[in-house]
């Protein structure tokens, strides 16, 4: 990534490490078990988002810690979930042992349903840690709530599964990818943006912005399960095939996905062309999105 985002990224890791709770903490194997997935590298493309969003309208960096905190907590939630044998079964996470191989199943559901927990405890804090007003930070919980939970991305990740195996059409495909990925992806831009004090115009254009590119995100994960390669994904690749999953690739064609990335992306630096904050990031972010090959 980006080496300009080396700050960021540091920040962001003291945020985490600081908010988890330590991993010799009774019952340390659950602490343990949350910590390894949440602090074991990743892209922290969704906590990035957040900071990107709030300077986008001129906001306030600092008092996105907690809630960009809880967000990537519910990220590692629902991939320590997603990894379990009963859902994609996956051994490989971030280039290490998915959290099942490691501390058993039993365990890394029990540190899923924890780390899910904790993130609305991190955001019942808000105003006492980070002094953001209460009703913001109530309406940055139905932001979460509303993305995360069946509306979202554990509803896209219900239709990806009971469709596997199956011919499905464009609108359903649509509908997992802007749920099972994008719903959290909106929430992170949405969120970072509210904290920020956008008007309603700033968050609309935010938003046109996140849909945009939570699809551009998975379309370009579609493809690199086709053409990457295990080493630089950190992940075992041809899972969808293997699943007999329905993807942009498999519907439309390589050549033609790629089409539809770019037009994404597009979309999304023209969202950005109405904000008066610092955009920097979030055109960057943008370019990465439309070149990455992991």
């Amino acid at each position: 990534m980006n080496l300009s985002w080396r700050e960021e990224l540091s920040e962001i890791e003291k945020i985490l490490e600081r908010t988890l709770p330590p991993a010799k903490k009774y019952p340390a194997v659950l602490h343990e078990a949350m910590r390894y997935s949440t602090l074991g590298g990743g892209k922290r493309l969704r906590a990035l988002l957040i900071r990107g969003a709030c300077r986008a309208v001129g906001g306030n960096v600092e008092k996105t810690g907690g809630f960009l905190a809880a967000l990537e907590m519910i990220h590692a939630y629902s991939l320590i979930h997603d990894d379990l044998p009963c859902m994609d079964d996956d051994d490989l996470r971030r280039g290490k042992p998915a959290n099942h191989k490691v501390y058993g199943e039993a365990v890394a559901v029990l540190a899923g349903d924890g780390l899910l927990t904790d993130a609305f405890f991190e955001l019942a804090q808000l105003p006492q840690k980070y002094g953001v007003e209460e009703k913001t930070a109530l309406r940055l919980v139905f932001e979460i709530a509303k993305n995360a939970g069946s509306r979202g991305m554990v509803g896209g990740q219900a239709v990806d599964i009971i469709s596997e195996g199956r011919e499905i059409d464009q609108a359903t495909l649509d509908y997992i990818h802007r749920h099972k990925t994008g719903a959290l992806i909106k929430a992170a831009l949405r969120g970072g943006a509210i904290l920020g004090g956008a008007s309603n115009d700033e968050l609309e254009a935010i938003t046109d912005y996140a849909e945009n590119f939570g699809l551009a995100f998975q379309i370009t994960d579609d493809i690199l399960d086709e053409v990457g390669d295990s080493a630089s994904l950190g992940k075992e690749t041809g899972a969808d095939k293997r699943r007999a999953k329905q993807t942009f690739p498999k519907l439309y064609g390589l050549e033609k996905s790629r089409e539809i990335v770019d037009s994404c992306i597009k979309k999304c630096r023209s969202a950005l062309e109405g904000l008066s904050g610092d955009i920097q990031l979030l055109q960057d972010l943008a370019a990465f999105i439309g070149g990455r090959d992991h």
